[in-house]
């Protein structure tokens, strides 16, 4: 068996290592998702459920997206996926929602698309707009199947909660956000970059100054000497 010296030994064991943590990091983040990951509270937004194919013998031939039943939306549209057929299932609300003058009595409960395939190595995305979102909670759980053309059903169905390590089989979540929140931070942003602009404009004011006061200075000395000359041009002829 042939020896290595112990650099190249040290070498080989941590491209191993950094090949491994790889694997880890890819199957670890090659979940169902909802993206993006966040909302305001009581706004319409699109967001697109991204199905990752983890396996490499099946390819994903179902998604099943439950919407949650403690959360109602009135307006709920989805995007058609080419070679995908989508079924949108409604249900009767306990309490009727109120919108614009109106009741609704029945709310979207669950999208479900099929008849297409990812293939191994390969991701989809299905897109849904809805609104206006929930204004007295901080998230959305969509629970969620992936079926795989072996039969296969993976529910990706558990809640993350905040300070916790991921679970398994993480269910999609969107997080809704404090009406006007983005809007509030963008603001702070521009007023914090507005001191650094006043001061670059400074500098670049100082700078200009300076290089004209040295342009001057050059055609002063250009001056003189270019009298100089002709002085001595005379006094010599």
């Amino acid at each position: 068996m042939p020896s290595f010296p112990p650099a190249r030994r040290l070498g080989a064991v941590a491209s191993l290592a950094a090949l491994s943590v790889v694997g880890l990091a890819t199957a670890a983040s090659a979940h169902v998702t909802v993206n993006p990951g966040t909302a305001e509270q009581g706004a319409f937004t699109k967001v697109s459920f991204r199905v990752p194919n983890e396996r490499d013998d099946a390819g994903t031939t179902k998604l099943q997206v439950d919407l949650p039943a403690g959360q109602p939306i009135a307006f709920v549209s989805v995007r058609p996926v080419p070679g995908w057929t989508v079924k949108v299932e409604k249900a009767k609300l306990k309490t009727p929602l109120k919108m614009e003058g109106s009741e609704l009595t029945e709310a979207v409960s669950r999208i479900t698309w099929s008849g297409g395939k990812i293939d191994p190595g390969q991701f989809q995305e299905f897109d849904v707009s809805m609104g206006p979102l929930p204004t007295d909670a901080d998230r959305m759980m969509f629970k969620a199947e992936q079926t795989y053309s072996g039969g296969e059903v993976v529910k990706w169905d558990e809640e993350q909660r905040d300070g916790q390590s991921e679970p398994e089989h993480p269910a999609p979540t969107l997080k809704l956000t404090p009406k006007g929140a983005a809007t509030t931070a963008a603001a702070g942003l521009t007023a914090s970059a507005k001191p650094a602009a006043k001061a670059e404009a400074k500098s670049d004011d100082g700078t200009a100054r300076l290089l004209g006061g040295i342009g001057i200075a050059v055609g002063v000395v250009g001056v003189g000497v270019g009298a100089y000359g002709v002085s001595r041009a005379r006094s010599r002829a």
